[in-house]
């Protein structure tokens, strides 16, 4: 009985999984050894200039460690020099972690938002000699 409840779950995940949601992490789970490489793939599907890599360490908030305004441009926001991100076409943003350590242990998660443009840099541009 117990066997046939877990192929059950499993299942329901995995469909899950397939659900077309705009933005897909890849993996979703990954459980590593101290010192290995990861690189953790976000791809949307929004036709979204702007990604982000957020990092949450447990008991925290959110903290924004790498974002990509427009491809291929990454910029690195919290982040140490442990960690890497690029993007080379418009949908994907790769996270790197070289040498994984202990304090690197958290939740990781992507996000996508149109690019906006900022009206206060324009104003303040015009005002420019």
């Amino acid at each position: 009985m117990s066997n046939q409840m877990l192929s059950w779950v499993t299942l329901c995940l995995l469909r899950a999984a397939t659900v077309d949601s705009g933005i897909t992490q890849i993996p979703k789970f990954r459980i590593i050894k101290k010192g290995q490489a990861v690189t953790l793939r976000c791809e949307q599907n929004l036709n979204h200039d702007a990604m982000y890599w957020y990092r949450q360490d447990a008991g925290q908030g959110l903290r924004l460690i790498y974002y990509s305004p427009i491809t291929p441009d990454t910029q690195k926001e919290d982040a140490t020099e442990s960690y890497s991100a690029s993007r080379e076409k418009k949908e994907i943003f790769l996270l790197t972690m070289e040498s994984t350590q202990r304090n690197q242990a958290a939740v990781y998660l992507c996000a996508s938002s149109r690019a906006q443009w900022n009206t206060t840099t324009s104003f303040l541009c015009k005002m420019c000699p």
